[in-house]
């Protein structure tokens, strides 16, 4: 069975705008003010919170972290797309098909 919510690699993520978030020791740690539960992200699940700041695919993501970690695309690719699935179903970051910034209203 095929889930239609699944993350795919051309769509674009952005952070929700209520979260509180601090380094502490190396890893980024996170309050949701929305559903004021607090979540440790680590320290790759930082570094991808901070790709977050501004839309950007998740394709671009996964090439940011291959440039920076050692690590199989296959296996950074599943790992990426869990992570977001799991921040977008807690309410963390917004998940559009398209770019937002290049849409016109």
């Amino acid at each position: 069975m095929i889930n239609a919510e699944t993350i795919a690699l051309s769509d674009f993520i952005t952070a929700s705008e209520q979260n509180i978030v601090s380094d502490m020791g190396g890893e980024k740690v996170m309050l949701s003010v929305r559903n004021g539960n607090y979540y440790n992200l680590g320290a790759v699940g930082g570094r991808i919170w901070d790709c977050l700041e501004s839309p950007i695919s998740v394709k671009q993501v996964i090439e940011q972290l291959l440039s920076e970690y050692d690590a199989e695309r296959e296996e950074c690719e599943r790992h990426v797309i869990s992570f977001l699935e799991h921040l977008r179903k807690e309410g963390l970051i917004l998940v559009n098909q398209e770019n937002p910034i290049t849409i016109q209203t």
